[in-house]
């Protein structure tokens, strides 16, 4: 690849350090109103918009979560950090899972974990995953870095220069659209088996 885009390789890995995320410190204690919680979650996902109009999460966003029991009802309008805690892990797995799988998951998060005394609650949890996440970053660059460097090898035999550098290109996005494609299988099982092994617990406890 030229060097020009090695160089904005760089810097996407370097937007992505930097990367404004839920801290789990962020969140208030204090309940928020609808208009609150799509501002503060506007102001603190801000910079993973593709688009400067994008919406993070809107009203009817949110309203049809609860619809769709993805997301607890608020309390007399009012929705809590456990709330807002959901939500951020919606807003993440909503680009990559369908509705149903996301249900799959986030169900069994809620009813046991939501607004819960008990250890681990929603924010202990948020906690432990968003420090998980966090430490992959490192990882995460090294492999994007390995997978540029094995574009840029690519096509050599390639004489025109612009050609070369779109094949490039497109080696880069393959390899990483090949990674993505290959992970979300590896989720979509996971969430599968383990629905799948829930059915048959039900399905256990009816014929006793």
């Amino acid at each position: 690849m030229s060097e020009d885009y090695r160089l904005d390789i760089n810097s996407v890995l370097r937007k992505l350090a930097k990367l404004n995320t839920v801290k789990p410190g962020d969140v208030p204690n204090i309940k928020l109103y609808m208009d609150q919680v799509t501002t503060f979650m506007d102001e603190h996902l801000s910079d993973s918009k593709r688009h400067e109009d994008d919406k993070i999460l809107t009203k009817t966003m949110i309203n049809n979560y609860s619809k769709n029991d993805l997301l607890p009802p608020p309390v007399k309008k009012k929705y809590s950090s456990d709330h807002l805690y959901v939500l951020t892990f919606i807003y993440y797995l909503k680009n990559i899972l369908s509705i149903s799988d996301i249900q799959k998951l986030i169900n069994p998060l809620t009813d046991n974990f939501f607004e819960s005394d008990d250890i681990p609650d929603m924010e202990k949890i948020y906690s432990e995953i968003y420090n998980m996440c966090k430490s992959q970053i490192s990882n995460l660059s090294r492999d994007v870095i390995n997978k540029t460097n094995m574009a840029k090898e690519s096509f050599s035999y390639v004489k025109d220069h612009e050609e070369k550098n779109f094949l490039e290109l497109f080696s880069l996005v393959s390899l990483l659209s090949f990674d993505v494609y290959l992970k979300k299988n590896i989720i979509e099982t996971l969430i599968d088996e383990y629905a799948s092994s829930q059915d048959d617990g039900k399905d256990s406890k009816d014929k006793k």
